[in-house]
């Protein structure tokens, strides 16, 4: 007894390192999640209405932005093409007048608008007609600068207000590059085909491909022309913007039409 009496004093004086019931559930227990409030990376997050009314404030800034810059780019444009053209034409004239002493603006485009009046009425009478024909004479002699002529006043024949010597006499439609597909052309003469089938008449048409400076000539007979009703003028424009002032509604005349309202035969224009 005195034996065992010894032992239990000895375990009440020696301390056992045991941990407490509580903190041994706590380290047991998992993890609960943290709240978004507490945590420092949480996100904040709107309102589904303010988002809504962002977006609406968004949209309506973005289309009114685009109206705004679809009626001031053609302005702005019209006005720098303007300007520009002003102060080329006035470049003509402006050196001479600046070595004279005298510095006005525009002074030089007036005196050009008027110098190319003058040579319109000067080369309409016989004397300027000769004249042209002289100096065209001598620049077709030249290698280069004669195919530079050529050109030139073809494009310039297209939109010439003489009807005798305009290049292009009508446009036309012509079923190309298949069938199905339509192209606009532009009659420039007509051609009699003679073969072992008889005569055929064909229309010389010119395509454009690279706005109005490059394009193809075909020989189309006269069954597969198609005459819209748009002046020679109407066609170049469309040409020239891609097809943006074409008319909604295209109507095609009839060469007897054509024939009653002009007096003369469309069959017949001159080569």
């Amino acid at each position: 007894m005195g034996t065992r009496e010894r032992e239990r004093d000895l375990e009440l004086l020696i301390p056992v390192s045991v941990p407490p019931l509580v903190s041994t559930l706590e380290t047991s227990k998992p993890s609960a999640p943290s709240s978004p409030s507490s945590s420092p990376l949480s996100f904040h997050h709107t309102s589904p209405g303010k988002e809504a009314c962002c977006k609406v404030i968004r949209s309506w800034a973005t289309k009114k932005f685009m109206s705004g810059s679809v009626i001031l780019l053609p302005i702005a444009i019209t006005f720098y093409f303007t300007w520009w053209f002003i102060h080329f034409v006035d470049g003509f004239f402006s050196p001479i007048f600046t070595q004279l002493g005298i510095n006005i603006f525009g002074l030089g485009f007036v005196t050009s608008i008027t110098f190319i009046f003058l040579v319109g009425v000067i080369m309409s009478s016989w004397l300027g007609a000769s004249i042209l024909q002289l100096g065209e004479w001598f620049i077709k002699k030249m290698p280069l600068i004669s195919y530079i002529y050529s050109a030139s006043k073809q494009i310039s024949a297209a939109i010439s207000p003489d009807q005798n010597s305009r290049a292009f006499k009508e446009v036309a439609m012509i079923k190309h590059p298949r069938v199905g597909e339509y192209t606009l052309a532009f009659i420039t003469s007509t051609v009699t085909l003679h073969s072992h089938m008889g005569e055929e008449e064909l229309f010389c048409v010119y395509v454009p491909t690279n706005h109005l400076y490059l394009g193809d000539m075909f020989l189309v007979n006269s069954k597969d022309i198609l005459r819209p009703n748009l002046s020679v003028r109407e066609g170049i424009e469309i040409v020239i913007s891609g097809g943006m002032s074409i008319p909604q509604i295209l109507t095609t005349v009839d060469a007897q039409v054509i024939r009653a309202v002009r007096g003369e035969d469309i069959s017949k224009l001159p080569v």
